[in-house]
């Protein structure tokens, strides 16, 4: 048989098996079975939430040759998945588990990439940002699911694989699935990478050479770290001490050689001289998010990256700081200025994670305010895949208007920033059976039907009361003070 014919045949048994997903085997859609905000100053962010959640429904797709066939699409292509953009997604989808399979989407990769199974869909970018352990964590902590805790980390120790798996990830390599080139090397000091793999497609970090990406590193980090406490949770000694070395190795690596002393901030490395790009983009957080500052530190990058000629002002998180020569001040072009919520929310759960929850509240509800503004003054009215930094728009990607209806990551802002920042639930935790509020609204503000574990409870402030509605018992802390809840109806004064 001749070479063209065999290629002719393997493109046809190709076609044949990237099928088109469809909406068959998801379940109805129920409201019932999310939780649904209170928010008295500003209704139309309750309108928003329920609109994220509707264009979401439309990515629950079902696709043959699966390990998880009912899964989340991001909403590109329907032959693909993408790695980062799932692993954001279980970060909302974890409000709504029954109806969205947020958590199950991300077996298509750990079997796929780890126990070599087939997929009839392609991973297009097998080294994205891998910080599985971390999104894996904040569903734990959610639902309680320590069955699921112990397939990771004991039964298959995905966790601890694909840790070890992108180390040794690098351009020569190819799984058997159809994917992207890839771009990354791990070289010791830190990670060789493109924008096209980190996610960040045509960000201007490397203008001034190749570089080793603070972000790589720093996720490698964050991944250790999380390891480390969930091995813990299922008494995996060996592996929880393993991990915690490997944690505070990386750790000081990343404080003695990305840190700028100048400007208090983390950044890019040169591979030429070793030194600091000074390239500011929501990529200098990660080192943030996985716990590598002190809160001196921290709190100076905060006051640094959050002016408003950098990454702050009316529509903070921008791709790249507005002082920078390569910011698009058109509409962001894409990764060149565009706010894009996944490095918002992000940066935004960086400086939570250190308690700096006015910082956090109030770059999330400028974020939700700005989402909320193009909705109502741009046509098509709907959520985008990202936003032009200095008009109620979309941004741009090669010219063209990039992706409406993107939920996808983009429900991160209506949802889970809107929950956790906003109305400031910003910490549930099944395993303390605790709920932690910061509570910065006089308005009537609250949330219905919001489940954690084995609770249900409805908890909204009016005039003074706080009221309380549960099944079960738990804590609630408003502002550092903890109140018991009991299973029926519960009052008190704020």
């Amino acid at each position: 048989m001749t070479k063209p014919v065999l290629f002719l045949l393997a493109a046809l048994q190709t076609s044949l098996m990237v099928a088109r997903p469809s909406s068959e085997g998801r379940q109805p859609y129920d409201t019932t079975m999310i939780p649904a905000p209170v928010f008295e100053a500003e209704p139309g962010y309750v309108d928003l939430y329920w609109k994220a959640w509707e264009l979401a429904y439309e990515h629950v797709k079902y696709q043959d040759g699966l390990v998880q066939p009912l899964y989340m699409d991001e909403g590109l292509w329907d032959d693909t998945i993408w790695i980062w953009d799932s692993e954001f997604m279980v970060l909302f989808c974890k409000y709504a588990p029954d109806l969205y399979p947020g958590i199950e989407t991300l077996d298509n990769f750990y079997y796929t990439m780890l126990e070599e199974g087939s997929s009839s869909l392609r991973i297009q970018h097998p080294d994205n940002p891998p910080f599985f352990a971390w999104v894996e964590s904040e569903y734990y902590k959610f639902t309680n699911d320590k069955a699921h805790l112990r397939e990771l980390l004991l039964d298959k120790r995905f966790l601890q694989r694909y840790f070890d798996l992108f180390n040794e990830l690098n351009p020569e390599m190819k799984f058997s699935f159809e994917h992207h080139p890839m771009a990354l090397k791990y070289v010791g000091d830190g990670y060789l990478w493109n924008g096209i793999s980190s996610g960040m497609d045509n960000t201007p970090r490397t203008r001034k050479g190749e570089i080793l990406w603070v972000d790589a590193i720093s996720q490698q980090a964050l991944s250790a770290l999380y390891i480390s406490r969930l091995a813990k949770e299922v008494g995996d000694r060996e592996t929880e001490r393993k991990f915690r070395g490997i944690y505070e190795t990386l750790k000081k690596k990343i404080n003695k050689l990305y840190w700028d002393k100048e400007d208090n901030c983390y950044y890019d490395i040169l591979m030429a001289d070793g030194s600091l790009t000074k390239i500011l983009t929501p990529a200098s957080f990660w080192p943030v998010l996985a716990g590598v500052p002190t809160r001196q530190q921290v709190r100076m990058m905060a006051d640094f990256a959050l002016q408003d000629n950098k990454l702050g002002g009316k529509v903070p998180w921008v791709t790249v700081s507005r002082d920078d020569s390569d910011f698009d001040s058109r509409d962001g072009n894409y990764w060149k200025g565009a706010m894009w919520l996944p490095t918002a929310y992000m940066a935004i759960k960086s400086l939570q994670s250190y308690d700096l929850l006015e910082e956090a509240s109030s770059t999330a509800e400028s974020v939700l305010s700005y989402m909320l503004e193009t909705y109502r003054e741009y046509e098509p009215h709907t959520i985008w895949e990202c936003y032009s930094p200095v008009a109620p728009a979309p941004s741009s990607n090669h010219g063209q208007r990039v992706r409406p209806d993107f939920c996808g990551w983009s429900a991160l802002g209506p949802i889970s920033l809107f929950i956790e920042n906003v109305l400031g639930f910003y910490e549930v935790d099944a395993q303390k059976n605790e709920i932690k509020w910061n509570m910065h609204y006089d308005c009537r503000h609250g949330i219905r039907n919001l489940r954690f574990g084995e609770v249900i409870t409805d908890i909204v402030y009016e005039n003074g009361t706080v009221s309380v509605k549960s099944n079960r018992a738990y804590t609630l802390s408003v502002n550092g003070r903890k109140h018991r809840i009991h299973p029926g109806d519960n009052t008190f004064e704020f």
